[in-house]
């Protein structure tokens, strides 16, 4: 009789990431940090929340981890401004590396999500009228999606597109992406601070609890389509009709 295969337990690909974080992204993300500085801190947290390729839970607690160095050892400077590395001032950039990378997924959900949508939504039975009514859903929501979204993991870079595509009011998506972005990061910030040089355990503290937050969320969208659906529904008046009316 062979011998049976042992199976492949999920655990093993969950510690074959970890591992690509620990001798890839944070070598990588440190050297830059090291190089360029608040620049590094902008670039990353830009690319992180664009694309979600690298984990904010690792690459934020980093910076805090510089931020304690400095506090510790005042030779312990950021390369770009030769000064000791600041709390509030990676925070700030930290945000704003957030708020620009939001920023490219909403434009390319607002310059071609629609069209898209448009012109191949009929093979999936979605109407032009359809889409104009989750423009008016996620105009009337899409504030909240962005805030609370900016506090999840995944969906963080997730949200721009539809977003975007709903053509949201920049200035509000803006103006929640940073407001959502700024206690996330501060939280992060804060514990790279204080762990220093052991921040790598916030984010294995994190990681067991996205789970939990990601049923969360889509018990809440799911909530939220659910009203839609009923508005939809309550709303008997054609959109052609109410468009002739409009005129």
């Amino acid at each position: 009789m062979a011998p049976r295969r042992p199976a492949i337990a999920p655990r093993r690909e969950a510690d074959s990431v970890l591992e690509f974080i620990d001798r890839s992204v944070i070598p990588f993300f440190l050297h830059l940090y090291d190089a360029v500085g608040y620049l590094g801190v902008l670039v990353a947290i830009a690319m992180e929340t664009f694309v979600p390729i690298i984990p904010s839970e690792v690459i934020v607690p980093m910076a805090g981890w510089k931020v304690s160095q400095s506090a510790a050892d005042p030779s312990v400077l950021e390369p770009l401004t030769h000064a000791p590395w600041g709390f509030l001032v990676v925070l700030l950039v930290a945000t704003t590396g957030a708020v620009l990378g939001s920023l490219a997924g909403y434009l390319i959900g607002a310059w071609g999500g629609r069209p898209l949508l448009e012109r191949y939504g009929r093979y999936v039975h979605i109407k032009p009228e359809d889409l104009d009514r989750a423009d008016a859903w996620f105009a009337r929501y899409g504030g909240w999606a962005v805030f609370f979204g900016r506090l999840v993991p995944l969906v963080r870079a997730l949200i721009n597109y539809p977003a975007g595509v709903a053509r949201m009011p920049i200035g509000r998506f803006l103006l929640f992406s940073a407001l959502g972005s700024l206690p996330w990061n501060a939280a992060l910030l804060l514990g790279g601070y204080l762990l220093g040089a052991n921040y790598r355990r916030l984010y294995d503290a994190v990681r067991p609890f996205e789970y939990v937050i990601y049923v969360v969320v889509v018990l809440g969208v799911a909530y939220l389509v659910y009203r839609w659906v009923r508005s939809r529904r309550s709303d008997p008046q054609p959109h052609a009709e109410r468009s002739a009316q409009e005129r």
